[in-house]
């Protein structure tokens, strides 16, 4: 659920490349935990089963070694290839220890006789001497064992560890004749010494047991201790072997020091890399993108970059292509129609204002009067729509070009404001004009202009503003009126073509809903920008231009 909030986050912000490399990285942080986690299991049971085996190795050459009676095998078997790793102890029926590993016997020797171990030749390396004395006689008990009665006892006086119960080490020496073993909490670590068992583990004839404690000592602490009963000449032994766990601890650490260390650097390098790889894999997709941002109504002959990869990118590269081939030719199609329609449509027109304007001047009666001045109001719009869908046509086809001369705008104010006058002398008229000229083609920008003010006058009720000023390098015209304000959300709508916000009112008033558009497509020709702001009453137009020197002509 994390990853997928993570990957939900607004694109904006992460980008496929971001949001991608951050996927590959918790994908393979992970899977590293995973694998981790599993190298570790396997790792520390392999560890586990080679202690076992060795374990179990040394108990069945001890136990054989009692078994047969041979002295020398078992002093060998005692003898552990690295002492304080292994520790073997043997006790009797009784659970005294009767033979100890030389890491028992050297670590701390028997308090009775004050004597360590027993001299060379004497019977059997770390065996544990009997009050002073040596072995046993031949005969006399068992190879190599310590008297039943005297073996790995302290005198009454000594202030020595003191014999242990036959059931082990661990009991409670304050309970006389008890058997309860310590609580966990109150249990310490065994101390290693000669005479006390390594364990209370106490199998059965031909049957093991095995327990992990802490062993003190030791090289290490913590020991795998495996018993084994077996049937000797001399009666029941239990074979008690401690295998310490060092290598199996320090692999472990060793393992989870190399995976805190491995598992971010990995999951990094793999972020870095799939943040590389996915951006230079993305690169036809931005260039594709920027080239298609450019691709308008006016440049539909225009086509998205297609890499030479063969890839799925390629394949949606040249789907685009298509599907921008089918809308350039539906496109065409729509603006020669529209251009055909409206060239054709102008002989006509032009002949049904004529004979308009020759009705009005008969002497006709009043209903026929009516009559014909509606079809005088009529064919004139109907001949400005005709006009203003040519230039449209023109200007999607890239066909409309303006001159390129020098335009005094404050004569084209000046007339916009004496129109003004004659067509609506009840309405006020505001505004100042300063000498400004600049570079275009004068019947287009005469045309802008008037579209501007009739739209100012269709929707004015007592005030008209009409400002010709200069900023900087730029003229500025301002086109305003006290009537109903434009709201945010329209400011732009009503720039696009046959759009009307009051459509019976603009209808009423002969309004077509392209004046708007075109005139923006004007200001766009001449590199320069029509806007919408308000006003405290109102609405206004601000048509900027690029403005010449002023000290030019």
């Amino acid at each position: 659920m994390r990853m997928r909030a993570v990957l939900r986050l607004p694109p904006r912000r992460l980008g496929v490349r971001l949001r991608s490399a951050i996927a590959a990285a918790l994908v393979v942080a992970v899977a590293a935990v995973l694998a981790g986690a599993l190298l570790l299991g396997t790792a520390r049971g392999l560890l586990l089963d080679s202690v076992a085996t060795t374990a179990t190795d040394r108990a069945n050459q001890v136990t054989a070694a009692l078994r047969s009676g041979d002295a020398a095998a078992l002093a060998a078997a005692m003898t552990p290839a690295e002492p304080g790793r292994t520790m073997v102890q043997v006790l009797d029926a009784s659970g005294r220890v009767v033979r100890a590993s030389p890491a028992f016997t050297a670590d701390r020797p028997s308090p009775a006789s004050g004597a360590g171990r027993n001299p060379p030749g004497s019977g059997g390396d770390g065996e544990l001497p009997a009050s002073g004395a040596g072995r046993n006689p031949p005969g006399s008990g068992g190879d190599g064992e310590l008297p039943a009665s005297r073996a790995g006892r302290n005198p009454p006086a000594s202030d020595g560890d003191r014999e242990l119960p036959a059931s082990g080490g661990d009991r409670n020496p304050a309970a006389p004749g008890g058997d309860r073993e310590l609580p966990a909490a109150d249990r310490q670590p065994a101390v290693f010494v000669a005479d006390r068992p390594l364990s209370a583990l106490r199998p059965a004839v031909g049957r093991t047991a095995w327990e992990s404690r802490r062993l003190r000592g030791g090289r290490h602490g913590q020991f795998r201790v495996l018993a084994a009963a077996v049937q000797t000449p001399a009666g029941v032994r239990t074979v008690l072997v401690a295998e310490s766990m060092e290598t199996v601890d320090e692999a472990t650490r060793a393992i989870v020091a190399a995976l805190l260390a491995g598992m971010p650097l990995l999951a990094l390098v793999v972020g870095v890399a799939t943040f590389v790889f996915v951006g230079r894999t993305l690169r036809p997709v931005e260039a594709m993108t920027h080239r298609a941002a450019t691709i308008t109504a006016t440049n539909l002959h225009a086509r998205l970059p297609v890499p030479g990869s063969g890839d799925e990118i390629a394949a949606l590269a040249a789907t685009m292509n298509t599907m921008l081939d089918r809308i350039e030719v539906a496109s065409a199609a729509q603006r020669r129609f529209v251009a055909d329609a409206s060239h054709e449509l102008r002989s006509p027109l032009a002949t049904i204002h004529a004979n308009a304007d020759l009705l009005r001047a008969a002497d006709l009666e009043e209903s026929a009067g009516r009559s014909v001045t509606r079809i005088h109001r009529e064919s004139t719009r109907l001949a400005r729509l005709v006009d203003d869908l040519l230039l449209l046509a023109r200007v999607d086809d890239a066909a409309l070009r303006p001159r390129r001369a020098e335009v005094d705008l404050d004569d084209l104010v000046y007339a916009a404001r004496e129109r003004v006058a004659v067509e609506r002398p009840a309405l006020r008229l505001d505004g100042d004009v300063v000498p400004v000229r600049v570079i275009g083609d004068a019947d287009q920008l005469h045309r802008a202009l008037r579209n501007l003010v009739d739209n100012a006058m269709r929707h004015a009720r007592d005030r008209i503003t009409i400002t010709l000023g200069r900023s900087a390098d730029q003229a500025e015209i301002v086109v305003g009126n006290d009537g109903p304000e434009i709201l945010p959300p329209d400011r732009e709508r009503i720039f696009d073509r046959f759009v009307r916000l009051d459509d019976s009112r603009a209808r009423q008033d002969g309004g077509t809903g392209l004046g708007l558009s075109i005139a923006r497509e004007i200001a766009t020709l001449h590199d320069g920008t029509l806007t919408v702001d308000d006003l405290p009453e109102g609405a206004v137009f601000r048509l900027r231009l690029p403005a010449t020197d002023p000290g030019v002509g």
